[in-house]
């Protein structure tokens, strides 16, 4: 047997996937990446909203001034 048929699917597992699992495989796929962006926006969102909050609730007291350093020569 040589071996990068070993590696290979059989003719009738391939047939089986192209009629019966192809469409499914690919509405999984669609699935994950619409489950991945939902969360990649999900955080996103939350970020945003706890700049925000910060932002808005920020006392001018409590901060440091910003002195840039002198650079190093």
């Amino acid at each position: 047997m040589d071996l990068i048929t070993s590696f290979l699917a059989c003719s009738t597992c391939r047939v089986t996937m192209v009629e019966g699992g192809g469409d499914a495989a690919g509405w999984s796929i669609f699935f994950l990446l619409g489950v991945v962006l939902s969360m990649l926006g999900g955080i996103g969102y939350f970020m945003f909203f706890l700049a925000r909050r910060e932002k808005a609730n920020l006392d001018p007291s409590l901060s440091d001034d910003y002195v840039p350093n002198e650079p190093v020569r």
